[in-house]
């Protein structure tokens, strides 16, 4: 089976503009445990992006240095526990350096039943999970995720077998990025995502995906669209406008496009929403 590609259009039937009707919380609230001492700026990209897509609320519960951070730039976000429609972990973390309180934490929301977007230090934790996931590794978290899984390593030129077979082994999506990003979710669904540019291999845009799919996530669960396609329609979506965002930042460096950071790309992010929004309704 070979995955069809993902565009704009397939990305615009994700997205939804608000209404007179809508509240924060019908727009959707994300949830958001990333960053650590070591890797602050984690959290902060990841709560930017989150908002830049358009969710309705950001609540970040992380490490005191990472939420002063996270605070500075986004004080609108909100750092007490609360009601959330899905979580994003993991991202600036280690494993190795995470404590038992932590730990705790974060099997909690594993064992729930909101969705929960899972990247680098967290993805040790996906195998023990009964929530629906989402992972979003690197190819080297990939090769470490499936031998936790108990799957044997493969040929990286079938990376669509290979998604589809992780997202198999634990119930859930899985989104394998790269310069052609695949999506799959268990039970077959498959796309690749193949906007973007080079200049988004910097650090940092991971987590800026990171924060875009929670908000996306969160704001389907508030829609009512709660099925794991629905999931892994959002994941291929996240990984569009995070491709798009960075070839809008790119251009506007200049011609023929130039370096940019991953605050950049989060920046683009509503220039890029707003238009394909006005361009699913022309």
């Amino acid at each position: 089976m070979t995955a069809t590609d993902w565009d704009g259009h397939d990305a615009a039937r994700v997205l939804r503009r608000p209404t007179a009707d809508d509240d924060k919380y019908s727009r959707g609230v994300v949830g958001v445990r990333t960053g650590s001492a070591r890797y602050p700026g984690a959290a902060v990209l990841g709560v930017e992006a989150a908002w830049r897509t358009g969710t309705g609320m950001v609540r970040y519960l992380g490490p005191a240095r990472a939420q002063d951070l996270v605070l500075q730039r986004r004080p609108e976000t909100v750092t007490a526990d609360g009601r959330v429609q899905a979580w994003l972990m993991g991202s600036g973390t280690d494993a190795a350096e995470r404590d038992a309180a932590e730990t705790a934490a974060l099997r909690g929301i594993l064992r729930g039943d909101l969705p929960v977007v899972v990247d680098a230090g967290a993805l040790d934790l996906v195998p023990a999970a009964i929530a629906p996931v989402i992972v979003t590794p690197h190819a080297r978290e990939l090769d470490r995720l499936r031998d936790a899984l108990g799957l044997p390593q493969a040929a990286t030129d079938d990376r669509e077998r290979i998604a589809r077979e992780t997202a198999d082994a634990f119930g859930g999506v899985v989104l394998s990025k790269g310069a052609v990003t695949v999506v799959a979710a268990a039970g077959g669904w498959v796309r690749r995502v193949s906007a973007g540019t080079p200049w988004l291999a910097t650090a940092g845009t991971g987590d800026v995906l990171g924060g875009v799919l929670g908000a996306l996530a969160a704001g389907s669960i508030a829609a009512g669209r709660t099925g794991l396609d629905d999931l892994a329609a959002c994941a291929a979506t996240a990984a569009w406008l995070h491709g798009r965002a960075g070839a809008v930042a790119s251009l506007a460096a200049g011609e023929g496009g130039g370096p940019i950071t991953a605050l950049d790309v989060a920046g683009a992010l509503p220039r890029v929403v707003a238009e394909l929004l006005r361009d699913s309704i022309a």
